[in-house]
């Protein structure tokens, strides 16, 4: 491996922080992720209005706050006073959970020392902004906290960005798996390859070797976790994460740590 990332094993990674529990992507979230013995915590990037990065999924509100607006639309002030709460989905167990800004949860993860982050550019912002500066702007915010940061997205250019600009880590998310992506992934070479283990090939098929770890989503089992982990991959990423760290053949994967 070229990169001195410290995963050595098998690792959790909350998938929007601990997604299957609190209103994902927020503060409250990934906090509660790393509370739960969490080694690592992913989570989405988009640009506001006026180039602030903010932690978000969606390109719009609708389906976090109830509200038709697009993200791009908003400045950073007006996005930090709309709750994300997820109504439809947690009712109103979480009131008054704004929009993160990336420099919110660089601030947390410097509260976490032993944290790492999965960081993930959305395809909107780069195609919205230019991919170049859409990463430049990702990569100085993230600049307290790089050395425990990998730079994920589905979009190449944004991965390759990435490293030129100094990224201590890279990954790329499959859209899907086949020859073609895998001559991408060579000709890119990234850190981790990360891929909907629904889309992986069924055993016994080997995952493609390379000077990569492999990622695999959306993780609830812990069975289905140790089968991927026997398979070589390397992060497993969930929304049930804080779940998952509870089993004690899991655990010993959580090869970083976190304690705040």
């Amino acid at each position: 491996m070229r990169s001195r990332f410290p995963v050595t094993g098998p690792m959790l990674l909350a998938h929007r922080g601990w997604a299957s529990r609190y209103p994902e992507n927020t503060r409250v979230g990934i906090e509660a992720a790393l509370r739960a013995g969490v080694p690592a915590v992913e989570f989405d990037v988009q640009l506001s209005a006026d180039g602030v990065p903010v932690v978000i999924h969606d390109p719009t509100l609708q389906r976090t706050a109830g509200l038709a607006r697009a993200v791009s639309e908003l400045s950073a002030a007006e996005l930090a006073s709309v709750s994300v709460h997820e109504p439809a989905r947690l009712g109103e167990q979480f009131t008054d959970v704004p929009v993160p800004s990336l420099a919110d949860i660089v601030v947390l993860l410097k509260q976490w020392p032993r944290a790492y982050a999965f960081v993930e550019i959305k395809r909107e912002s780069a195609e919205s902004f230019g991919v170049d500066e859409t990463v430049e702007i990702v990569m100085q915010a993230l600049s307290p906290v790089r050395e425990r940061c990998v730079v994920i997205s589905f979009v190449e250019r944004a991965v390759m960005t990435a490293r030129r600009l100094g990224a201590f880590a890279t990954g790329w998310v499959l859209n899907y798996y086949d020859d073609d992506a895998r001559r991408l992934a060579e000709a890119m070479a990234p850190d981790y390859l990360i891929c909907d283990h629904l889309k992986l090939p069924a055993p016994p098929a080997q995952l493609w070797s390379g000077p990569w770890r492999w990622g695999s989503y959306e993780v609830t089992d812990p069975a289905q976790a140790l089968a991927l982990i026997g398979r070589g991959v390397c992060v497993i990423e969930s929304m049930a994460a804080g779940e998952l760290a509870r089993d004690p053949r899991l655990n010993p994967g959580c090869a970083a740590g976190n304690s705040a």
